[in-house]
């Protein structure tokens, strides 16, 4: 072999490692961001959040979650835990209400906490005779883990609150599931599980189908990289770290034997889960249903968006099933 072909070879053996390695360390750095517990969002530059989240760091209506979210820490909730299947504690907030007629069980998203995703709805639901169990996702605020599971782990302990509701508040008292975001995710992929007889209903606003499909949607549209070949690398690190993969179940699954009620909520406007997943959900729904889209809304923002067609969306919801 001539030298000059061999230098070639050489070089361009360097150039693909280099370029391996860099894929990989960018995956890395996706995964930790993803999934990793101690990951200070802080440090991540404020135009990179507003990217993967599809401008939703940006949205106006933000600033109005946040300032109603410090009042609603204010609110005088009893501190609950239970144990999750894998040995963690998970603690959640409960907020009863003075005329219970039944208890919600409700899930928070990604990186987020129950006073931004559910504060401006707290008294919605109150009024409406709903105690609700505000729960931590494990890897997040007040629950214990290391890393956070995108449904995949968070669907058993969704169970486990369910458990805990029926044994708080007996068995004459209806149970529904709430989530927001990857919380929706969560109360989706949980309604494939045996779950109590005394869950009721499930009201899914802005989930995605599965951590496979929101990370490629990110990747390729949010980041505009290239998930074909950033996943596998992706799913293969998730695996290791956090013990779960990508594509082993998802909301789709679920909605094939799901037999509960669901009511799906999106806003037209989510560039950060498309509202085309919870059509695809809704679709794929074989129990009663209902969908309700709300027009101009981003990313969680259904409700303060507009909260004359949440609550009677819900409303109209519950007595379906309580009549």
């Amino acid at each position: 072999m001539k030298k000059s072909a061999r230098n070639t070879i050489i070089a361009l053996s360097a150039l693909a490692a280099a370029s391996a390695l860099a894929s990989y360390a960018l995956s890395r750095m996706v995964v930790d961001m993803a999934v990793k517990r101690d990951v200070k969002m802080s440090n991540v530059p404020a135009k990179l959040q507003d990217k993967i989240t599809g401008g939703m760091m940006t949205d106006p209506k933000l600033k109005t979650i946040e300032k109603v979210s410090e009042a609603i820490k204010l609110l005088p909730t009893e501190t609950v835990k239970v144990d999750s299947y894998d040995g963690l504690q998970l603690t959640g907030h409960l907020y009863k209400a003075k005329d219970q007629k039944r208890v919600i069980i409700a899930m928070h998203g990604w990186r987020s906490s129950w006073e931004m995703d559910f504060g401006a709805a707290v008294k919605f639901y109150n009024e409406q005779g709903c105690t609700v169990i505000y729960a931590d996702q494990r890897g997040q605020n007040d629950s214990d883990g290391e890393y956070i599971g995108f449904g995949i782990l968070e669907r058993y302990d969704c169970e486990k609150w369910a458990e805990y509701a029926v044994s708080r508040f007996g068995t004459e008292v209806p149970i529904y599931l709430l989530g927001v975001s990857m919380g929706a995710a969560t109360v989706l992929m949980a309604s494939g599980l045996e779950l109590p007889e005394q869950v009721k209903g499930i009201i899914a606003d802005c989930g995605f189908t599965s951590p496979k499909a929101i990370w490629q949607h990110i990747v390729d549209n949010n980041l505009k990289l290239h998930s074909k070949l950033s996943y596998p690398i992706i799913n293969r690190i998730v695996k290791r770290v956090a013990s779960f993969e990508g594509d082993e179940y998802s909301t789709l699954d679920a909605m094939e034997v799901n037999t509960r009620p669901i009511l799906f909520i999106h806003g037209s406007d989510d560039n950060f889960v498309p509202l085309k997943m919870s059509v695809d959900n809704y679709l794929a729904c074989k129990a009663k249903k209902d969908m309700l889209i709300v027009p101009g809304a981003g990313h969680g923002m259904s409700y303060i968006t507009d909260s004359g067609a949440y609550e009677r969306a819900v409303r109209r919801f519950l007595k379906s099933i309580e009549q």
